[in-house]
């Protein structure tokens, strides 16, 4: 009987060993000014109409203490993917805590993470949200994850957790924010238009970071659609500028100049050579594979191969002209080794430099610093496909342009940042500007989107000049409110 009891009272501690929300208090070092702050660890159930547990979602919060909660401003942050947690733009660039990276350079163990003296949480509480299937987050018991993988069943989850937050931690008359990087800003425009009308809950504004926005700017695998070379081809210049493999009259430019004459041989002269097609001319086919050489650092003999199309694979296996390496393909800077012959492995120099030090990091910190204890795997980056990228008001690309559209004609005062790395061959900074030159608003709210630009990739924030430029520019952001 003794035994009996014991086993049940061990049960008992087990079952009650890891809260739903765990709090620790903290400070760090932001600009040289202590900045004392709570942190909330933990999940919070998403329920059907039928109060039926449908998710658990992971979040980590920080609210910085003695603010009056009704002015402070909080910003709800997340990563793309779809499929990639919040460790990110958490302990790369907002958090108060960053991973060690020394930019291109890998790291081995041990890792370590160290006070970011760049967060902004002196600006802002922040919020890191990780979607279903990613993180800690977890579909419910006999719930399928299916139901939460796709463009808008994922913004409708994200929403109900911001409304959940926002209500039990009474920040319904706080300024709004929401930060998301790559897949992340499709989802961060879909979702305030979605949070205006289905709760009436307005926003300030969305820090988009290397943006999404419209895939149809740069998706290379549709026939017909030339549109994507363009906005690839100022990336495909700022890289090979970067690599030293321009002739010299573009070589000896700043990057700035190179990058602008290349927009405008892709808007002008390379966009007409592309619409002509098949009927162009030999003589002016000659002509633009030049100049695309010129552009682009590689051999006339591939381009015409690619009849004048060169896909982001073939620029980054190509430019540095060796078949033993190749470019990163979130951050062009990074060199690597290519796969070795009749393997079908994907490698991307980029994120292999740093996937294992943020993972192991952040493991660490999340049990010893803020005291949350889970044996499950933190998914980092998960597989959440087949995703659902069908919307009834769309055909053909994801896509929530137009959410952002309708969201600011709906409130005018919403406005929005878009930082954009030079050497991103993920989601090209171009195609970017395109959507954002192309969006569908009154011309009165045009001046309420600002775009900033960083010498680094897809992770402008790895690069440390970068994500103090990128500090400054989300603190004006923030600060600077009507």
């Amino acid at each position: 009987m003794k035994l009996l009891m014991f086993c049940l009272l061990v049960a008992s501690v087990f079952a009650k060993e890891i809260p739903s929300v765990s709090m620790t208090q903290n400070s760090c070092q932001i600009d040289g000014q202590e900045v004392e702050y709570t942190t909330k660890t933990g999940t919070y159930t998403l329920k059907n109409e039928k109060d039926e547990p449908q998710a658990e979602i992971f979040f980590i919060a920080y609210t910085r203490n003695g603010e009056d909660q009704a002015e402070r401003p909080i910003t709800f942050c997340f990563n793309g993917g779809p499929g990639s947690s919040s460790i990110w733009l958490h302990m790369g660039a907002l958090g108060p805590r960053k991973i060690v990276t020394d930019d291109l350079k890998p790291e081995i163990p041990p890792y370590k993470y160290m006070n970011n003296s760049h967060s902004i949480l002196d600006v802002t509480d922040l919020v890191f949200i990780d979607p279903v299937s990613t993180g800690y987050s977890r579909p419910a018991k006999d719930v399928t994850a299916k139901q939460f993988h796709g463009i808008d069943e994922d913004i409708q989850s994200i929403a109900e957790f911001i409304r959940l937050y926002v209500t039990r931690n009474g920040r319904w008359k706080s300024p709004k924010y929401v930060a998301g990087e790559s897949y992340g800003s499709t989802r961060a425009a879909g979702l305030v238009n979605f949070l205006q009308d289905r709760f009436y809950m307005n926003f300030n504004g969305l820090i988009l970071i290397s943006s999404a926005l419209n895939f149809r700017t740069f998706d290379v695998t549709s026939d017909g659609n030339d549109l994507p070379f363009q906005t690839y081809l100022p990336t495909y210049s700022a890289l090979a500028w970067y690599h030293q493999k321009l002739p010299a009259h573009l070589q000896g430019l700043p990057l700035n100049d190179v990058v602008e004459r290349s927009k405008t041989f892709a808007l002008g002269a390379y966009r007409q050579a592309l619409a002509y097609g098949h009927t162009l001319s030999d003589d002016e086919k000659e002509a633009m594979t030049e100049q695309l050489s010129n552009f682009t650092g590689l051999n006339i003999q591939l381009i015409q191969k690619h009849h004048l199309r060169i896909l982001p694979e073939t620029f980054f296996n190509e430019i540095l002209k060796d078949p033993k390496q190749r470019i990163g393909r979130m951050d062009g800077r990074v060199v690597g080794f290519q796969a070795p012959p009749m393997q079908s492995l994907y490698t991307d120099p980029s994120t292999d430099s740093i996937a294992c030090s943020f993972t192991a990091a952040f493991n660490d910190y999340v049990r010893c610093e803020l005291k949350w204890e889970k044996d499950e795997r933190y998914g980092v980056l998960e597989n959440v496909f087949p995703w659902n990228c069908l919307r009834k008001e769309l055909y053909g690309y994801p896509a929530t342009d137009q959410d952002l559209a309708c969201a600011m004609m709906r409130n005018p005062k919403l406005r929005a940042m878009v930082a954009c790395g030079y050497y991103d061959l993920a989601t090209p900074f171009f195609a970017a500007e395109y959507v954002i030159n192309h969006l569908n608003v009154d011309a009165s709210l045009r001046k309420n989107v600002t775009m900033s630009y960083y010498p680094a990739g897809h992770m402008m924030f790895l690069h440390l000049p970068s994500l103090a430029k990128l500090k400054q520019n989300i603190a004006a952001f923030i600060t600077e409110r009507d």
